[in-house]
């Protein structure tokens, strides 16, 4: 019996949620709700005369049955899939819908200044941008591609620089530096207030320095610890302390006078932004053309 277009659809379907083994998750990837996604496996299941899936509250599990169509068509699917990815590249003006999870700093300085000229120049490629500081599993999550600092990126991820080495300095209000006074060493902070950053991780972020062939890991006393730097800035523009930043983020205000940097001397430099996504899927004509973009313009250098 011919395979039906909507059977077609359900497979899709039925894919999505075997790699991610999550409805929620699935949908996230294909954007359509959960609900339509377990009404269309249902549906699949009743004409195909097997359970594919074993559901729980916590989790979906692949039956035998599930297991065996899933290795039978995944190859077929990818290749086709590819192929239509492939053709898009023709197309005068490209489509589709990519799903990006990105730290709040590269939101900022990275994405912000090039989204409006990719809107412009392909206004039919939906780009969904979660923004968080979060690490997580972005395959897991249902998205194409993460950018995340360089060094941070998951060894079975292909991974593109998309930005220079990024210097980070330690800044303060006037108003604070009259008041505490300026550190001439980073192991001064200890007598500072200091902003402190929680990582994606949960862990809390160690000032590093360097000055010639000497190299300083302070981890800084405060009674304020942010895991988001917009609110980091809302707190040092008030006078609450130092806060040790990368340079592209504070440059604006220190240009503005509403803060200067101490310990100029001692610089730290990290990794740049990377983009990254699953070796095992192939590139997505938008998120090339994105990635593309980011490098043609350089907003952080490269």
């Amino acid at each position: 019996m011919p395979t039906a277009r909507s059977e077609i659809t359900d497979f899709t379907y039925f894919l999505a949620i075997a790699r991610h083994q999550s409805f929620r998750r699935a949908g996230l990837e294909l954007g359509i709700s959960a609900s339509a996604l377990s009404h269309a496996l249902k549906g699949l299941e009743a004409r195909l005369g097997v359970r594919l899936l074993n559901r729980t509250a916590r989790s979906v599990v692949l039956t035998a049955a599930g297991a065996e169509l899933r290795d039978a068509i995944a190859a077929p699917f990818d290749a086709i899939a590819a192929a239509v990815e492939t053709l898009n590249r023709y197309r005068d003006a490209p489509t589709g819908r990519i799903r990006l999870n990105v730290p709040v700093d590269a939101a900022s300085l990275l994405l912000g200044p090039v989204l409006p000229i990719f809107v412009e120049r392909y206004p039919d490629v939906e780009l969904d941008i979660s923004v968080s500081n979060r690490m997580i599993d972005v395959i897991d999550g249902g998205y194409d591609a993460g950018v995340r600092y360089g060094g941070t990126v998951p060894e079975d991820m292909i991974a593109q620089r998309l930005s220079a080495d990024i210097r980070w300095i330690v800044v303060g209000t006037p108003g604070y530096l009259e008041r505490f006074g300026r550190p001439a060493h980073p192991d001064d902070l200890a007598r500072h207030r200091c902003l402190r950053f929680r990582l994606g991780d949960e862990s809390l972020y160690r000032w590093e320095f360097e000055r010639g062939e000497e190299a300083v890991a302070v981890a800084v006393p405060g009674t304020l610890t942010i895991d988001d730097s917009h609110l980091i800035l809302a707190a040092l523009g008030g006078g609450a302390g130092l806060m040790y930043g990368p340079e592209p983020l504070l440059r604006t205000g220190i240009e503005a006078g509403r803060w200067e940097e101490v310990l100029a001397g001692w610089s730290g430099y990290g990794p740049g932004f990377h983009v990254y996504y699953s070796s095992r899927r192939h590139l997505p004509t938008g998120l090339r053309l994105l990635i593309d973009l980011i490098r043609e313009l350089r907003p952080l250098g490269l």
